[in-house]
């Protein structure tokens, strides 16, 4: 793990809390992972405070990049609360009940759709969040 993502997880006091950036607590087997925030990782985006959220690897990570790839305004206006809450220094509960309400209409919007091996999208794991 960077040196960066375990100053974000004290900091932030993720492990004290008990939820990441996007209200998801860790579960067996999962680890807390470095989300680049602005300047994506596939643009060499770098490993600094500003641009990072921490989410947990097998659930909000991988969720957000689903809904980057399926509603990129959605993707947007989460992104947004996680800045907001970078810039603030803590996990503001405002923020996260907004990117609750997004997960919502996502989850809403595309209960049904399956991935090209015919599996549903949106995994149970993806819908067990702290912060509802």
């Amino acid at each position: 793990m960077k040196e960066i993502t375990k100053l974000m997880i004290r900091q932030f006091k993720i492990k004290q809390l008990g939820f990441d950036f996007m209200g998801f607590s860790l579960q067996k087997n999962d680890i807390y992972t470095f989300h680049h925030l602005i300047i994506p990782n596939r643009n060499n985006g770098p490993y600094e405070k500003w641009n990072c959220a921490i989410l947990c690897g097998k659930s909000s990570h991988p969720y957000l990049h689903l809904i980057e790839a399926k509603d990129f305004d959605m993707f947007c206006y989460i992104t947004s609360e996680m800045i907001d809450m970078n810039i603030k220094g803590y996990l503001d509960i405002d923020n996260l009940k907004r990117i609750s309400a997004i997960l919502k209409q996502f989850e809403k919007e595309h209960e049904n759709d399956i991935n090209k091996k015919g599996k549903i999208l949106i995994k149970e794991e993806y819908k067990r969040r702290v912060i509802k």
